[in-house]
Formats: C-alpha cells, sequence, structure tokens
C-alpha cells in the first residue's frame, strides 16, 4: 500500500526551489543526534525525527497514533504505509523551510512513497567505523540509583568501578555491553545498506568518515554551505 498527495507534488516540487529537503543517516553511538543538534542551529533546518514523532502521536492519542499503537504495543514494528502518513503529516505546515529527516525512510517502500511528494535533495551519510562505536559504547557505565553516567576514556570515576557520590558499584546496562552492540550495528547494517544503495543510484549520497564528531563535522558545514548558503556559525 502506498500513501501519497498526488495533487500536491506540483506545488512541493516549485516550493522546494532554494530550499534543502535532506536525511541524515548514522549507526548508533555514530553522533547523529549532536551533528543534527549542529545542522538545526547552524543552518535552521527543521529536525524532523521519526521516533519523536511517533511518540508524540501516541502520546497524544491521535487517529494515526492510536493505529500506531496497535503494533507498538505487541513489540511490532509499525508498516510502512503508517510511518510514512506519520512523517507526511508534519510536512503539511512547513513547505516554505528546508527540513532534516532522521530515522525516516528506513526502507526502499518509504523512500518511495516518500518522494511520490517530496524531492530529496541530499542524504547524510555518516560513516563512522563499528569498531570505533563499539569501543566507545562499552566503556559507559552508570550509577543504577541515579543515572549518573561515566566513560571510561571521557568522564571515568573518581575510584575505578565506583560511583563518584555514593561509593556504589557502578553497572554497565544490557545495551552497552560489547556483543549487544555488535548485533545492533549488524542489524542497522543490514536495515539501512538497501536505503542508501537507493539513494547513491540517485547520486544523493554525500558520506563523511571519520572518528570523531568535531573531525566530522566542519566537513559537514562545509557540505551545507555549498548548499543552502552561510550558516550563523
Amino acid at each position: 500500500q502506498h500513501y501519497f498527495i498526488q495533487s500536491n507534488l506540483r506545488v512541493n516540487e516549485m516550493s522546494s526551489q532554494g530550499l534543502l529537503r535532506a536525511i541524515i543517516i548514522g549507526p548508533p553511538g555514530s553522533g547523529k543526534g549532536t551533528i543534527s543538534d549542529r545542522i538545526v542551529k547552524a543552518f535552521k533546518l527543521h529536525h524532523i525525527s521519526s521516533g519523536d514523532i511517533l511518540r508524540q502521536h501516541i502520546r497524544n492519542k491521535t487517529e494515526l497514533g492510536l493505529e500506531a499503537r496497535k503494533f507498538t504495543s505487541d513489540g511490532l514494528l509499525v508498516p510502512d504505509h503508517l510511518v510514512t502518513k506519520l512523517m507526511l503529516s508534519e510536512l503539511h505546515g512547513i513547505q516554505d523551510r528546508s527540513w532534516l529527516f532522521d530515522g525516516f525512510p528506513r526502507t526502499v517502500a518509504q523512500a518511495r512513497d516518500l518522494e511520490q511528494n517530496y524531492k530529496i535533495d541530499s542524504v547524510l551519510n555518516l560513516d563512522v567505523p563499528f569498531s570505533t562505536i563499539v569501543d566507545r559504547i562499552s566503556k559507559r557505565w552508570i550509577h543504577g540509583g541515579s543515572g549518573r553516567t561515566y566513560n571510561l576514556d571521557f568522564n571515568p570515576p573518581s575510584v575505578a568501578g565506583k560511583d563518584d557520590v555514593t561509593g556504589e558499584d557502578l553497572i554497565q546496562r544490557e545495551d552497552d555491553k560489547p556483543e549487544s552492540v555488535k548485533k545492533r550495528l549488524e542489524l542497522y547494517a543490514e536495515v539501512t545498506a538497501p536505503i542508501l544503495d537507493y539513494y547513491s543510484g540517485q547520486g544523493k549520497v554525500k558520506s563523511f568518515t571519520g572518528t570523531e564528531t568535531n573531525v566530522i563535522w566542519p566537513h559537514i558545514q562545509d557540505f551545507l554551505h555549498e548548499k543552502i548558503g552561510k550558516s550563523d556559525l
């Protein structure tokens, strides 16, 4: 099932002149959230996160949210056509703004439905080595009672394995253990590869390779300067 608004196609194509419609893709732990925040601040793009939108609709018990909850409550993925409806619903009031999709599209079917309505200009792909991400996340430890977070490289506890405030033992979340991180990254690669192939075939993917956000960011900034002009930084 495909969801699109054919009558809006010409309007959206014309209104996109001088605007940027972009997608950011990156594995968990790649710094995607930080980079998205910097893009929003520097270039005034409207950031649209699929996870945020889904939670908002479910929380507000909208028609689409109630429909989505039927799947999420059973631990199932929300179907492509419903995800597309949710995301396109966010674009109706911002026809004259540049925007950045985060977490959408996740499948080629979603990408095709999106392009029935909006022309995508660029896909920003954060190419951070998986080994770097596993090392970074697996060094994260927390104090269970307070949620205080430590990183063995950047913010280590004063006493190894102990919370600075209470002296209690630190724990590592299951999701932060190396094997769990590797599984999440393998799933990411499996899901994302078709999307990257789809947009690469259109010449729209720009990859940024590096191990640190502060190293990758200037290259993204230069690229966006060329696309949409001077930023506020």
